[in-house]
């Protein structure tokens, strides 16, 4: 992969990861010789943007529909069934949901990477 084609890769990424995080997916996206931004960016797909996901949780998020989004069903059930735990995990996840949602995509392209 090219530099620029690096950089964008980075760019594109950013708002999906933590700085750290971002730095290992592209270390290991170098290790692959034939890895594109193409291919990565198609795999970026499946990310969840932290931001929509942070409204999704001021919304409904007592229903528990941002953990459900982010693949934890056994607290999007809590979440569903005790109102949120009477508005407190609610009121919790508006604050941590963003990170929450880095971690589950960190995880995904981790995943994603490691069998291509």
């Amino acid at each position: 992969m090219e530099e620029k084609e690096f950089d964008l890769v980075r760019i594109q990424l950013g708002k999906y990861l933590e700085p750290v995080q971002l730095e290992e997916i592209l270390t290991d996206v170098k290790k692959k010789a034939d890895m594109t931004s193409a291919k990565v960016m198609g795999i970026a797909q499946e990310c969840k943007d932290p931001s929509t996901l942070m409204i999704i949780s001021i919304i409904v998020g007592v229903l528990g529909v941002d953990r459900f989004m982010i693949k934890e069903i056994g607290m999007g059930v809590l979440k569903l069934l005790t109102g949120g735990l009477c508005g407190i995990l609610w009121l919790i996840d508006i604050f941590t949901i963003q990170k929450k949602t880095k971690e589950y995509n960190y995880t995904l392209l981790k995943q994603k990477l490691t069998f291509m």
